[in-house]
């Protein structure tokens, strides 16, 4: 089928036309950065939450369609997989009672949706991938109504050339094969933006990068996928497989995999979007009516959509994003490495530590990309996505020695959460919103405790009182539920199931 649409559709004319106006659009872009036309305000955040709709028995409910047809609001969206929804909330600046006003406004639309969801014998569950998803329920026909989705999973599949293969080894081993890339859809996510100036792009993206294995470290919320213990962030690697497009021969070769890391830091915004290209074949070769270079000698602003749609399809875990808004053009760096929950406290908490050590991070006059490896920090996010908390760190201290390594929850303490304060304070934000969930990840740190330790200790815990691997993860979800509705952080939860 795959091949099918790529001779339809895509042929060798079509890709060459795309790849064309790819370099129009880099062409463009590179004008615009010259020309200084990025304007509006700096450090103006925004959040996308994924969430998983569960029936009572904390399986998957595969009914998005039916909630988002009952809402009376454009917030909500469908995300791949029939069991998932997407929150868009509101941009707004960091400063002030921002947080407070972000967990408030966050508590009311999830309300909403399950209200919404109960209509149909479902209930949102906060986590990275629902444990009781099953490999036979990830199958094309639970993909979400949409052109889009089809056509990406018949290009990755025709890239490839073969089934997809899942091959993760942690507490436990998964193996399996899938004719299609429904298995990604099990991943749920919080994506943080970041607006920032084209001068300040390359120090943001940077200091995102170095933070993702502390914010992994300290939010890791994902250990179970298709009911196997894997990792404490298992979705790194999962969502790698599962939407892999090259074929294993290539991968074999060292070939790039479009959910990347990354392998330097930058010096600015165009080093990832040239590498978009350069190193990445196009999935959706789609071109719009819009010239990028006339819209720009007419005294417009281009809206790039061929880059904006390539660029989507290289999952970087920090992305680089390009929009217009108003007329204007804008940066943003797109935080997505971690899973959703377990609570909106929990949610909120990680984004107040990550927005505010990303600015002290960026602010520092000797940064810590100049004194740490970019396969150190790679490293430490490999690190962190297996042992979440108990993870060991390299971080470097003062002046140009090598890097130390610090048991993250350590590192975190003793080193990040006050440099997340004095990111928080740089910006504006009110002492009372960065005393207040940077103190959920101190406590976190402090008992050792995350949504991922959590899961696995009530798990084991079914297991040994003697229930199968069923019931457990049932149960799991259930009373997993149950403490996230009172929106109590994860740290302070009960270990009984």
């Amino acid at each position: 089928m795959g091949e099918k649409v790529v001779a339809d559709r895509f042929d060798l004319a079509a890709r060459q036309r795309f790849r064309a106006r790819l370099h129009a659009c880099l062409d463009a872009l590179g004008a615009l950065l010259r020309e200084d036309r990025f304007e509006g305000p700096r450090d103006q955040i925004g959040l996308e939450v994924e969430l998983c709709l569960a029936d009572s028995d904390g399986s998957p409910r595969m009914v998005n369609d039916e909630v988002l047809s009952r809402m009376a609001t454009r917030d909500f969206q469908a995300e791949l997989g029939q069991f998932t929804l997407e929150l868009n909330m509101a941009p707004r600046r960091l400063s002030g009672r921002v947080f407070d006003d972000l967990a408030e406004e966050l508590r009311i639309a999830l309300g909403y949706a399950d209200r919404m969801a109960a209509e149909f014998d479902a209930r949102l569950v906060m986590t990275g991938v629902l444990p009781t998803i099953t490999a036979e329920q990830m199958a094309p026909d639970t993909f979400s109504p949409g052109d889009r989705y089809m056509l990406l999973n018949d290009q990755i599949m025709a890239s490839r050339g073969e089934a997809i293969t899942l091959d993760i080894t942690g507490a436990e081993r998964l193996r399996g094969t899938f004719e299609s890339i429904a298995a990604e859809s099990a991943c749920t996510s919080v994506q943080f933006h970041l607006q920032t100036t084209p001068e300040r792009f390359a120090d943001t993206w940077n200091a995102a990068q170095a933070a993702t294995a502390a914010q992994i470290a300290v939010g890791a919320n994902a250990p179970f996928v298709f009911g196997r213990e894997l990792w404490h962030e298992s979705r790194p690697p999962f969502f790698l497989q599962a939407t892999d497009s090259r074929p294993p021969e290539h991968a074999a070769q060292g070939v790039r995999p479009r959910a990347w890391f990354g392998e330097r830091w930058i010096d600015s915004v165009s080093c990832l979007f040239e590498e978009n290209v350069r190193y990445f074949p196009a999935l959706l070769p789609l071109c719009g009516e819009e010239d990028p270079l006339e819209v720009l000698a007419s005294g417009g602003v281009p809206r790039l959509s061929e880059l904006i749609l390539h660029n989507g399809t290289v999952y970087r875990w920090n992305r680089p994003v390009y929009a217009v808004t108003g007329g204007v053009p804008h940066l943003r760096v797109e935080n997505r490495v971690l899973s959703t929950g377990p609570t909106v406290t929990d949610t909120v908490a990680n984004a107040a530590f990550y927005y505010g050590l990303v600015r002290a991070l960026a602010d520092d006059p000797e940064p810590v990309w100049r004194r740490m490896p970019f396969a150190t920090a790679e490293e430490n996010f490999l690190a962190a996505c297996r042992h979440g908390i108990d993870a060991e760190l390299s971080w470097p201290g003062p002046g140009a020695g090598a890097p130390k390594a610090w048991p993250a929850a350590e590192l975190v303490r003793r080193q990040l959460l006050p440099l997340a304060a004095d990111g928080l304070d740089a910006c504006g934000v009110a002492a009372a919103d960065r005393d207040h969930y940077l103190a959920v990840i101190e406590g976190r740190c402090r008992r050792r405790v995350t949504g991922a330790g959590w899961q696995t200790r009530v798990y084991h815990q079914a297991v040994a009182d003697g229930a199968d691997r069923t019931s457990a993860l049932r149960d799991l979800v259930r009373r997993y539920s149950e403490l996230a509705r009172s929106d109590a952080p994860v740290h302070s939860w009960p270990d009984e199931g």
